[in-house]
């Protein structure tokens, strides 16, 4: 069992796991991993704690002491240092709305395609939430480390994050991920190291008492249930950082995968998905209502969210919106740069429909059309278009 000074543990079993929401779609047991319906998830901008995607590599960790938890600071630096959880809370609060997607999301489809190794997720393995915490900046400073940084005098390039929780990936060591200092130490990039979520403390499921986000990147390097902070001189060597998340060609496969040919993923491509509808639906025709999401990486925005209904030959947009009363502008200074966008639109259905959706990102990134040409053995960053069919009643019935 790992410990860390008394106050915060990854148990070795699943005994004391929390409560969760009952329609949560579960996909995993142990270690547990739910997403969201279709419906929920979009049933508002900000989304619930209790249905926000929950990702995780083993048995929650519990915090026993609040008083003796802190985050070692250390490495490549001058000024090593234990941080309390009052020292990051006295530093300037920032409150920063931000989507986290799981590079996983959409896998199941991608699997229907060929066969892909990892936890099955539909189109649900994210959420947008606002989160708040003192900036990793602004923390790094308290070390030493000024602002733009992007190597220590004693040559660190990169933040590596840690946490106490016990990966069977890592032979029961801890979750590690890192991002390159520069990053790290630029206040713009909005980097957390976050103790509230949706205006609350961390529930244990979201990395209480303390976790790291990362806006705009894939979550696998927001790392929750935060143990140390490490300025390194390479990036970090651990499994989910070197022999996982990494975006390989259709041709590669588990017989000539060589891992170190391809670095690290970061930011993820755009997406969207329809979330009002399941990948078959049985309607009476008329007036249908399509709503979901769509968002993309590195704080771009949506342009456009095009929807089809006769394969693709010809679109038309929907309505793109964030926060109500609010016009949406990709880059505008009243949008949440970091969040995704929901859309919205009315089809008028006359018989059996197919109805398509593709996001165009602020830096004009489209969605590729097919999974074939994307498909990798890990089943991550499905980003193609998204398709769900509609059969109306009367035929329906003639099928069966």
């Amino acid at each position: 069992m790992a410990m860390r000074q008394g106050a915060l543990r990854g148990p070795s079993d699943y005994s004391q796991e929390p409560t969760r929401h009952p329609s949560l779609r579960i996909n995993a047991k142990e270690p547990f991993n739910a997403e969201a319906t279709r419906r929920d998830l979009v049933a508002s901008y900000v989304t619930p704690v209790d249905l926000f995607l929950k990702r995780n590599h083993g048995p929650i960790p519990i915090l026993h002491d609040i008083d003796s938890y802190y985050v070692t600071v250390a490495g490549l630096i001058e000024r090593p240092a234990k941080l309390y959880l009052n020292d990051i809370k006295k530093l300037p609060k920032y409150n920063v709305t931000a989507t986290l997607q799981c590079a996983g999301n959409r896998r199941t489809e991608m699997s229907k395609n060929r066969k892909v190794r990892g936890v099955g997720w539909d189109v649900c393995a994210l959420g947008n939430a606002t989160w708040g915490g003192a900036k990793l900046s602004d923390v790094l400073q308290l070390i030493g480390v000024a602002y733009h940084t992007e190597i220590t005098p004693s040559g660190g390039k990169h933040v590596e994050f840690t946490s106490v929780d016990q990966c069977p990936e890592e032979k029961g060591g801890p979750y590690k991920a890192s991002i390159p200092l520069g990053h790290a130490t630029n206040p713009a990039a909005d980097v957390l190291v976050a103790y509230e979520m949706n205006g609350e403390v961390l529930k244990r499921d979201h990395g209480y008492p303390l976790r790291v986000v990362v806006p705009g990147v894939i979550g696998a390097r927001s790392v929750k249930w935060l143990d140390r902070i490490d300025i390194i001189e390479e990036e970090c060597q651990g499994f989910f950082m070197q022999k996982d998340y990494k975006m390989f060609p259709p041709s590669v496969d588990w017989d000539n995968i060589v891992w170190s040919t391809r670095k690290p993923q970061m930011d993820y491509p755009v997406q969207s998905a329809i979330c009002s509808l399941e990948d078959t639906n049985a309607i009476i025709p008329g007036e249908v209502t399509v709503t979901g999401y769509a968002l993309s990486g590195g704080g771009r925005g949506i342009e456009r969210v095009d929807i089809s209904t006769d394969g693709g030959k010809t679109w038309f947009g929907a309505v793109r919106y964030q926060k109500e009363g609010v016009p949406y502008v990709a880059g505008d200074i009243s949008s949440d740069k970091w969040a995704w966008v929901l859309f919205k639109t009315v089809v008028d259905v006359k018989g059996d429909t197919e109805i398509i959706v593709k996001a165009v990102d602020s830096s004009a990134n489209v969605q590729p059309e097919s999974v074939e040409t994307i498909w990798n053995l890990r089943g991550i960053l499905n980003t193609c278009w998204h398709r769900v069919r509609l059969l109306t009643i009367h035929n329906l019935r003639s099928l069966l």
